[in-house]
């Protein structure tokens, strides 16, 4: 089992830049494939970005793609996402998630494990 905590949401305007963690405790982080999602009010959950254990593989959703990256650091049992030029529309509970012995997906139900969540919100 794995534990994952998020940090670094919080308020910016639009056009600016955020950088969020997942810090994961438990069993081996490397054996994880690692995705964030999130939802915005009145909204469903949507995949944003994933990453293989080795990161040697990364996904993201149309959306976000060209201004978020995903990386992680399995020495440090960490994932990154870094959003920049932000837009009102990326207003959202951000999640992280880990799947297990996964190689990433943009698929909710394939993730074992999820965080507690972290805002975002970026003003216009």
């Amino acid at each position: 089992q794995v534990q994952l905590v998020e940090s670094g949401g919080g308020l910016v305007q639009a056009g600016g830049s955020l950088r969020l963690s997942c810090a994961a405790s438990g069993r081996t982080f490397s054996s994880y494939a690692m995705g964030w999602f999130r939802q915005a009010p009145g909204k469903e959950r949507e995949f944003v970005a994933a990453i293989s254990w080795s990161g040697g593989s990364t996904y993201y959703a149309d959306s976000v793609k060209g201004r978020f990256t995903i990386s992680r650091a399995n020495a440090k049992n960490t994932v990154w996402l870094q959003m920049n030029s932000l837009k009102p529309e990326d207003t959202a509970v951000y999640y992280c998630a880990a799947e297990d012995y996964g190689l990433g997906s943009p698929q909710m139900n394939r993730y074992d494990y999820w965080g507690q969540g972290t805002q975002v919100t970026v003003s216009s």
